[in-house]
């Protein structure tokens, strides 16, 4: 095995990005970084490099342990990262999600026009 292995392949098989062409896109847009600089998706990671990845409004921040070539199942995924994420992130994501969120009572079926109109001018309201 290898020294290194790509971080595209490595973010794919741990699941962090659902395909590994999304991957390599987050990666040449600058969403991932290793040590403060971002990367290219062909760079090469090793083991306890501290990786920081950019989805949507949190910075997840994970550490490598152990390199992995094939996508695994969920519950494997922690022998190979360590999440080291502060919990103020998972805050904010929980805050949007609060924050887009509309109730409707089972069985009242698809808002109305007038409805629609005002959770409209209530969400851009909040922000």
């Amino acid at each position: 095995m290898s020294e290194g292995l790509r971080i595209d392949k490595w973010l794919w098989a741990v699941r962090i990005f659902k395909t590994r062409s999304q991957a390599g896109e987050a990666c040449r847009s600058g969403k991932v970084k290793i040590e403060e600089i971002a990367v290219k998706p062909s760079r090469e990671i090793k083991i306890n490099d501290v990786v920081e990845i950019k989805l949507g409004i949190i910075t997840k921040t994970v550490k490598v342990t152990g390199l992995i070539h094939n996508r695994v199942a969920a519950k494997f995924v922690n022998n190979h990262l360590e999440d080291l994420t502060p919990p103020e992130e998972y805050e904010k994501q929980k805050i949007q999600h609060q924050v887009n969120y509309e109730f409707r009572p089972r069985g009242q079926g698809r808002p109305t026009k007038k409805e629609r109109r005002l959770i409209v001018k209530l969400k851009k309201s909040k922000f």
